[in-house]
């Protein structure tokens, strides 16, 4: 872990610094002269060379300061905590929906296989896995905010509810409760269930399909043909003996994809106007703010690395026959 989060430092680090453009002049637009914009440059650190930069920067990295960013002149820090309750909402939802529909259609398909079920079922895996997500928000947005009137298409919360929450922790759905309004917490739902769903697509078809074929796999063996001939229920065979046995590959492709769903939200949270961790480094890329963009993408890092340890440990959980470093298995 600290080896993959020390190289994506330097990389990332390097490529920030070689984006055109002056981030000092960006920061400080078109109307400020030469002289303000060396003295600007000069207070971030920006004009020394690439290393003295880098070392300075992981100084701090390693005292919880990510600098300052240059278009809101906050703390990054500041910055990510205020808007990672956004993106953290809206990533978890979406992964509840990739784990009960997709792992649910899995086993569909797989006890259905060749049939009419499985291919309606293996087509809209293809078709969710392939069609990009911005196209699935943007449709989503006509068709149930435009058309059908159904939902809100932008933001977290309608301004009719702006003064009845106090934002407290930052997670709407939370907050809303807090604030004692039932009204605003549905709007809340309301709000997060598109660009969710939206975001879910993608991921909700690599779970199918893996499930789907872990499943199959696992049909075959000779101890799952054991139980059937025991006698034993159906549902049984396939929720506690068959499952759970299949179930360490389709365990891997959803911790993937919760971290993916951080990187993939960068698309919906504009497409949807939604204030998180990932329009925040959109916003970061468009204006060259050098500081936010290592600070994003270190968070990705991190969440990309320590999902991945959670779900080796989980791995050696469900399947003894995976061994953690130290076991004498």
């Amino acid at each position: 872990m600290v080896a993959s989060l020390l190289g994506l430092s330097v990389l990332i680090f390097v490529i920030s610094r070689v984006l055109p453009g002056n981030p000092a002049r960006l920061a400080l637009g078109a109307m400020a002269s030469e002289q303000q914009v060396e003295q600007f440059a000069a207070e971030m650190g920006l004009n020394g060379p690439l290393s003295a930069q880098y070392i300075e920067y992981m100084r701090r990295l390693l005292v919880g300061d990510l600098g300052q960013s240059l278009q809101t002149r906050n703390p990054v820090v500041e910055d990510l905590v205020t808007k990672l309750p956004a993106t953290f909402e809206l990533i978890s939802l979406a992964f509840g929906f990739m784990v009960v529909l997709g792992i649910p259609l899995g086993i569909l398909a797989a006890q259905h296989r060749g049939g009419a079920v499985d291919n309606v079922t293996r087509f809209f895996a293809f078709a969710t896995v392939s069609v990009p997500s911005f196209l699935v928000g943007i449709v989503f947005q006509l068709v149930f905010g435009y058309y059908l009137n159904w939902f809100p298409i932008t933001g977290r919360l309608s301004s009719a509810y702006g003064e009845e929450v106090v934002r407290t922790t930052g997670f709407m759905l939370v907050d809303t409760l807090l604030s004692g309004s039932f009204a605003a917490h549905v709007d809340a739902w309301a709000h997060l269930l598109l660009p969710a769903l939206a975001l879910s697509f993608s991921g909700m078809g690599q779970v199918i399909r893996i499930t789907r074929s872990s499943m199959i796999d696992v049909e075959g063996k000779d101890y799952i043909e054991a139980t059937r001939a025991y006698g034993l229920p159906s549902w049984l065979v396939v929720n506690k003996y068959s499952l759970k046995n299949a179930f360490v590959p389709t365990l891997t492709i959803l911790g993937l994809q919760y971290a993916w769903l951080l990187s993939g939200a960068f698309v919906i949270e504009i497409v949807y106007s939604w204030p998180g961790v990932a329009k925040y480094g959109v916003q970061s890329v468009l204006t060259s703010d050098v500081n936010a963009i290592v600070g994003v993408t270190m968070l990705i890092g991190v969440v990309f690395v320590t999902v991945n340890l959670i779900v080796d440990v989980l791995a050696s959980v469900l399947d003894p026959r995976v061994g953690l470093a130290g076991d004498n298995r």
